[in-house]
C-alpha cells in the first residue's frame, strides 16, 4: 500500500448527506477507505431530520463497490458524537480520520442577532467539532496515529457581514485544531483545517439584490463542491503524516496555505507607555500595518481559476 492509498483506513466524515460533505465521503471511498456517512438531515437553519439523505450517500458508495455505513446523529450532542465513532468501531473495527463538516447557518447582523441564533451555529460547528474530535481522541492515543480535518472558513480568518456566530465558530475550530496538534502530536496525530470555497446549500442563501451580490454568487457557483476532496483525501492518507497545525483553502483548482498570528510590529519604551506615548508613537508607528475592515471577498477578489 503506498502511503497516498486509504485502503482499509476507517473516515467519519460528518454533514456527508450533500454539498462538500457528499463529495468527501465519495473520494474516500474511491481510494479504499471505509466511511462513517453521518449527516443529520437538517436544514440549512439546523431544524428537521431527515436520515434517508446519509443513507442515500451510502448506497452510492456501496454502488460503486465501496463500503460505507449511515449514521443520523447530531454532532451537537456529546453522546451522539461518541455513538458516531463507536459505529465506526463496531462496523469496521476502527477509526482513522474524522473530517468535521457538518455545519448550519443562522446568518444576522450582530446588533439583530438573538441568544438562540448565536447558540445554534456555535452548537452545531464549534462544540459538535469538539465532540467529536474528542470522542475519537481515546482511539487514536490508543493506536498512535489518527488525522483530524476540520472545515473552517473565511468568514472567520477574514470576515463577513451578518455571521457573528458563524465567524466565531469557525475561528474557534482552527484554534482547537490547533490545541489538537500541539497536545496529541506525541501520539502521531495530526490536525489540520480547510477552509472551502465552493458553491453547496450553506451559501446558496446568499440574497442577490444588487449588481455585486449576483456578480458574487456567479462567481461562486463556479466553484464547485468536488474541488475540496483532493486535498481532504490527501490530508487523510499516510502520505500527509509529517503535516500539521496548518490552514489550506480551496478555491476551485487554487490551493493556498493561510497564514496564522505572529507579531507584525512592535516598539519598546524602556521607561514604559502611558496612553499619550501610545497615541504619539505606539499608533502612528504601526499604523502603517493596520488590516483593513476587509471581508473575504475584499480580499480573494479575483475570478476563480
Amino acid at each position: 500500500m503506498n502511503g497516498m492509498s486509504l485502503q482499509d483506513k476507517v473516515v467519519l466524515v460528518t454533514g456527508a448527506g450533500g454539498g462538500i460533505g457528499r463529495d468527501l465521503a465519495i473520494a474516500l471511498a474511491a481510494q479504499g477507505a471505509r466511511v462513517v456517512v453521518n449527516d443529520l438531515g437538517a436544514s440549512v437553519t439546523g431544524e428537521g431530520q431527515d436520515r434517508s439523505r446519509a443513507q442515500a450517500v451510502v448506497d452510492e458508495i456501496q454502488s460503486a463497490g465501496g463500503e460505507a455505513t449511515a449514521n443520523g446523529d447530531s454532532v451537537a450532542d456529546w453522546a451522539a458524537a461518541h455513538r458516531m465513532v463507536e459505529q465506526a468501531l463496531d462496523t469496521f473495527g476502527r477509526i482513522d480520520a474524522v473530517i468535521n463538516n457538518a455545519g448550519i447557518l443562522r446568518d444576522r447582523f450582530f446588533h439583530n442577532m438573538s441568544a438562540d441564533e448565536w447558540r445554534a451555529v456555535i452548537d452545531v460547528h464549534l462544540n459538535g467539532t469538539f465532540f467529536v474530535s474528542r470522542a475519537a481522541a481515546p482511539h487514536f492515543k490508543a493506536q498512535q496515529s489518527g488525522a483530524y480535518i476540520h472545515m473552517t472558513s473565511t468568514s472567520g480568518l477574514i470576515g463577513n457581514y451578518g455571521q457573528a456566530n458563524y465567524s466565531a465558530a469557525k475561528l474557534g475550530i482552527v484554534a482547537l485544531s490547533k490545541s489538537i496538534a500541539l497536545d496529541m502530536a506525541k501520539f502521531g496525530v495530526r490536525s489540520n483545517c480547510i477552509s472551502p470555497f465552493a458553491y453547496s446549500r450553506m451559501i446558496g442563501s446568499i440574497p442577490t439584490d444588487t449588481p455585486d451580490q449576483q456578480a458574487r454568487v456567479e462567481r461562486l457557483q463556479r466553484m464547485q463542491t468536488h474541488h475540496i476532496a483532493p486535498l481532504a483525501v490527501y490530508l487523510a492518507s499516510d502520505a500527509a503524516r509529517e503535516v500539521t497545525a496548518q490552514i489550506f483553502a480551496v478555491r476551485a483548482n487554487e490551493i493556498f496555505l493561510i497564514s496564522q498570528n505572529r507579531p507584525v510590529r512592535s516598539l519598546h519604551n524602556s521607561n514604559g507607555w502611558t496612553p499619550q506615548t501610545i497615541a504619539e508613537r505606539v499608533i502612528p508607528a504601526m499604523k502603517p500595518s493596520f488590516y483593513k475592515l476587509e471581508r473575504s471577498p475584499d480580499v480573494f477578489d479575483w475570478d476563480p481559476v
